[in-house]
């Protein structure tokens, strides 16, 4: 399906701020399920924009905003082609081999960094006391990953605001509501305690064709999680939906977690007095 997106950040300050240096992870990656046919990116102020490649694959711009402003607004345009996977979750060899093949000292190397905890997918007494009750195992790799996904969505309400950008897996499970980050460090702290390697997503979710037609509802960006199943490779599960991913994502950028792949970040001088508004945008592209 072809999908168009607007995604619009717009900061505003009490007084002039000046020296505002920022990267924007706001483009769509083009990989086997999806293909970024265009976008575009408009600043302002206007400002000369850098493009790189991050560790992680990810395509980032920069920019520095000299001159004295007021406001910033970043808007992301793009129009990506998204489709449904045929996904073989199961590798050739059985569960047991399955496991096996992860706890290898080659493999572990290898993925490193996708195992590990971090500031967010903690390993925190009480992350292991929840990930210690999800069963599986004896379903491969997948029926474990399936079932953390769904533990997660079963024990957890979402609740947007209840929550932080700061918000750790442990405090998660002390709060009991959350958001898509939320269920997605958590989810990825379960599968780095079993040794399954664990990455966050950032990106999109389209679901304006399920609200109805004309329904009002706000849009935002989404998060999930992408494992890897030995002999398959990765592959995206959502827990905050309970989905495995289909053509209704976009993914942007992949990292160990949010702090990797934030969409807008940077610094400034000037007034800490400061407001920030957000709004994306999703739809179907018209044919014809």
């Amino acid at each position: 399906m072809k999908l168009e997106i607007c995604h619009v950040t717009k900061y505003r300050y009490a007084s002039a701020v000046s020296d505002s240096v920022n990267e924007i992870r706001l483009t769509p990656r083009t990989d086997e399920r999806q293909a970024c046919y265009q976008h575009r990116l408009a600043i302002d102020p206007n400002v000369q924009l850098l493009s790189y490649e991050d560790f992680f694959g990810n395509r980032v711009h920069s920019f520095t905003a000299n001159f004295p402003h007021r406001e910033l607004v970043i808007t992301s345009y793009s129009t990506v082609v998204t489709r449904d996977r045929d996904v073989v979750w199961e590798a050739a060899w059985g569960p047991e081999e399955s496991w096996k093949r992860l706890r290898s000292v080659e493999f572990i190397d290898r993925y490193a960094e996708y195992l590990l905890p971090t500031s967010f997918s903690t390993f925190h007494p009480k992350v292991e006391e929840y990930a210690a009750h999800i069963r599986g195992e004896e379903s491969g790799v997948f029926g474990f990953v399936r079932n953390a996904a769904g533990s997660i969505f079963g024990d957890f309400e979402y609740k947007p605001l209840s929550t932080g950008v700061h918000t750790t897996a442990d405090e998660l499970i002390g709060i009991g509501t959350g958001v898509c980050q939320d269920f997605a460090h958590l989810l990825i702290s379960i599968c780095r305690l079993r040794g399954v390697p664990a990455r966050y997503v950032s990106g999109y979710h389209f679901v304006g064709d399920l609200q109805g037609r004309n329904a009002d509802f706000e849009q935002a960006s989404h998060a999930w999680v992408e494992v890897y199943i030995p002999g398959v490779g990765w592959q995206g599960i959502d827990p905050t939906n309970n989905n495995l991913i289909d053509w209704r994502y976009v993914k942007l950028g992949h990292g160990r977690d949010y702090k990797d792949i934030v969409p807008v970040k940077g610094i400034y001088r000037g007034t800490g007095d400061q407001s920030l508004q957000v709004s994306v945008d999703v739809r179907l592209a018209e044919t014809g």
